[in-house]
């Protein structure tokens, strides 16, 4: 597998897993459940909500790099309550969304949120962003009806390297003393991606006056490949497979699930901190 995954499999990563959205809400006894890893949004919200934010970022990705903040949609269609007309309009957004990713490419420059983080601000960066929100809200609505999945591995694996690199690290202080947590995903030798197999892979997070910034980490037998300068005071150290810990990561299982060595009351403090933006 590459460092990253390449364009055209982005885009085809986004259809597949937003069938898979779609799937879970036309399975679901009712669309006013509440959604457990969103207790504030029911099912229906949760649509609404993925539907209504890929039609924004398909407007934000069509206004081109001079746009300045996430574009709104005058005059779009509203979510429907009715669930057919409702998946209907889903899969139209998801549409919207690659049709616009595809016109640009993944070079073009592109507003986003993260313009303090490590990653770019190019539409390829957006569609590897939108793939795992599409991917975690899939595994939402998936657990609302008792039945998650597990994430593709390839999903799951490009995604623990895309929160660090656009959530977790920035150029705001870290307010306490400086610190490294290194990340670690354990991959069975018998799980493929993209039919090889595939190590593991690991980063380091150095927090300091200067932020909090991402290295990847060389893994045994390779040369280096790392972002950053790696940090030789390690405090704490999680470890995972790639669908545990971008799960943890997102917020939707325990971290106490992961395997954690080291200062735990470090990992506490990452976990609480909010950056200033």
């Amino acid at each position: 597998m590459e460092e990253t995954l390449e364009f055209p499999a982005l885009l085809g990563l986004i259809d597949e897993r937003s069938a898979a959205f779609r799937a879970a809400v036309a399975a679901a006894p009712s669309l006013d459940v509440r959604v457990p890893t969103c207790p504030e949004w029911t099912l229906f919200d949760l649509v609404q909500h993925l539907g209504d934010g890929r039609r924004s970022w398909a407007a934000t990705i069509a206004a081109g790099p001079a746009a300045t903040a996430k574009s709104t949609v005058p005059g779009a269609p509203a979510a429907p309550r009715e669930r057919a007309a409702l998946l209907a309009w889903l899969a139209q957004s998801t549409e919207q969304l690659l049709s616009a990713l595809r016109e640009s490419g993944p070079d073009r420059g592109c507003w986003t949120w993260w313009g303090r983080s490590q990653s770019p601000q190019t539409c390829g960066a957006v569609a590897r962003h939108q793939l795992q929100e599409i991917a975690m809200h899939t595994y939402d609505a998936q657990i609302t009806l008792d039945a998650p999945q597990p994430l593709p591995n390839e999903v799951a694996l490009d995604g623990v390297e895309e929160f660090l690199l656009t959530v977790c690290a920035t150029t705001s202080a870290w307010p306490y003393e400086p610190a490294a947590v290194d990340v670690h995903v354990d991959v069975p030798a018998d799980v493929p991606v993209d039919g090889h197999a595939t190590e593991g892979r690991s980063w380091q997070v150095s927090l300091s006056a200067d932020g909090a910034r991402i290295t990847r980490l060389a893994t045994p037998g390779t040369p280096p490949t790392a972002v950053g300068a790696a940090s030789d005071a390690v405090g704490a150290s999680l470890r995972g497979t790639a669908g545990e810990l971008v799960l943890a990561l997102y917020g939707r299982r325990p971290v106490d699930t992961l395997k954690v060595d080291g200062d735990r009351r470090l990992l506490d403090l990452l976990w609480a901190w909010e950056p200033d933006e």
